[in-house]
């Protein structure tokens, strides 16, 4: 009788989790609406002040093993339609013909720079200074501490007041710099800025420049354009709103420089460098008592190569587990912490809730219903009813995102793309998302037992490119 009892108890408390998780998606995803439409609404008028304004930035990209990639993204990056601007590749210790592509492709001489070294890294070999893009320089270092140290030796590099973070393996929109830089121009106390980012893979790249906007083909990376749908516009541009956004994607970030120097940079020691820098900046700046801004704009968009292989995302989705464990656990002190605001009493909170903790809820309510109907102690109907619940909430929040993109920006101009991602949407919770909160578990288990994962070797596809 007792089992009895906590079994059905969990039955509902596995609901209850799930609405309460799905609902305040939901809220933020309206939250979102709301913001993006105020935001679309004012952009022509931002554009015609701003339009002449421009603050100096630097462009620091890690690349290790990146040969097959490095070329295209680098002309992508000297193509932006933005004026004062410079671009510092870094060259982590590639084993492949990184560093040889871009000495070929763009006529590389070692340049002798005086070279300041704010954040320690591991140390730099040499420094290179393109003869054919004066603002090109390449940064080349010995391998360690990741894309961390990488970046960190691009920071140092850097001359702008501001800087951008992205990966070797990305394309920025043209006019994405014009839009990122916006919010350090009407608000001095923006810190850091990250913008959308959305998969290439199925669209056109021919010579750094985006030609066609497509889907993919291949299963797994379609699915991850409703995945990034969702947490894009439809997460972090709601806790945005409130000031209490505690990432900003690896892949496309915009810093006020003085202020990571200040911070100690990126750390090497952290999977997940970016979120650990986010929370740490909250940490530390309410701590210090300094007003600050960590803004999202939607619509400069970053194109990432999404893994197309079981391998590579399962890689890919445990670091990112571990990287959300490790950025919290090492700034717990935010948790709660006075002053922080919505920060640290909603947004970190929530993170440990619903993001860190919903694989293990998930995977456990899923097994505990499992057996309650195997046992008899759960009739077919309420087990479906239970999946259909939690289903139906998926759905709402896919769906939601996909209604976003398409009143705000367009970006896929054929109705027969719609359709798929709504298709997508449905089939995504039919297994799909189980599986990634199985990985996500044993993510979580691997790190509360110190078991040390580094960052693996990420296959790239690469055939996007023409």
């Amino acid at each position: 009788m007792i089992f009895r009892q906590v079994i059905t108890a969990v039955q509902w408390g596995f609901l209850g989790y799930f609405i309460v998780l799905n609902a305040m998606y939901l809220a933020f995803a309206f939250l979102a609406m709301w913001r993006l439409r105020g935001y679309m609404g004012g952009r022509s008028a931002a554009e015609r002040v701003y339009s002449h304004l421009q603050m100096p930035i630097s462009l620091v990209v890690p690349a290790y093993n990146e040969a097959a990639t490095i070329t295209t993204s680098v002309k992508a990056l000297l193509q932006l339609r933005y004026q004062h601007f410079e671009v510092i590749v870094v060259n982590d210790g590639s084993k492949d013909e990184t560093l040889a592509t871009m000495i070929r492709d763009f006529e590389l001489a070692p340049f002798p720079e005086a070279y300041r070294v704010q954040i320690k890294t591991k140390p730099v070999r040499g420094v290179y200074r393109s003869l054919k893009y004066p603002n090109l320089r390449v940064i080349d270092k010995e391998n360690g501490g990741g894309k961390a140290d990488a970046t960190n030796a691009g920071i140092n590099a850097a001359r702008h007041p501001i800087f951008y973070c992205g990966d070797a393996d990305s394309i920025l929109d043209p006019h994405a710099l014009e839009h990122v830089v916006r919010p350090f121009l009407e608000d001095p106390r923006t810190v850091a800025c990250g913008g959308t980012v959305r998969i290439i893979n199925g669209c056109t790249v021919r010579g750094g420049v985006l030609e066609k906007v497509g889907l993919p083909r291949n299963p797994l990376a379609l699915v991850q354009v409703v995945e990034y749908l969702r947490a894009f516009l439809g997460g972090r541009l709601g806790w945005s709103a409130v000031n209490a956004m505690l990432i900003v994607s690896g892949a496309f970030g915009v810093f006020h420089r003085d202020t990571v120097v200040e911070a100690g940079g990126f750390r090497h020691d952290a999977i997940g460098e970016d979120m650990e820098l986010i929370v740490r900046l909250h940490r530390t700046l309410v701590k210090r008592g300094q007003r600050y801004r960590v803004a999202f704009i939607p619509d400069p968009v970053c194109w990432t190569d999404a893994p197309e292989d079981v391998a590579t995302l399962r890689k890919q989705r445990e670091r990112w587990q571990r990287g959300l464990a490790q950025s919290l656990w090492l700034n717990r002190e935010l948790c709660f912490m006075r002053g922080s605001g919505p920060a640290g009493w909603v947004a970190f909170p929530f993170f440990i809730l619903f993001e860190l903790l919903s694989p293990l809820v998930e995977v456990a309510g899923l097994l505990v219903m499992a057996v309650a109907f195997a046992m008899g102690m759960m009739t077919g109907a309420n087990f479906l009813a239970f999946m259909a619940a939690a289903f139906a909430l998926g759905l709402m929040l896919s769906t939601t995102s996909l209604l976003l993109e398409e009143l705000s920006f367009h970006t896929y101009p054929k109705a027969r793309h719609l359709l798929v991602l709504f298709g997508v949407s449905v089939l995504e919770n039919l297994g799909y998302r189980q599986v990634m909160s199985v990985w996500r578990l044993k993510a979580l288990v691997d790190w509360l037992r110190g078991v040390e994962v580094g960052w693996g070797d990420m296959k790239r596809n690469a055939t996007w490119q023409r």
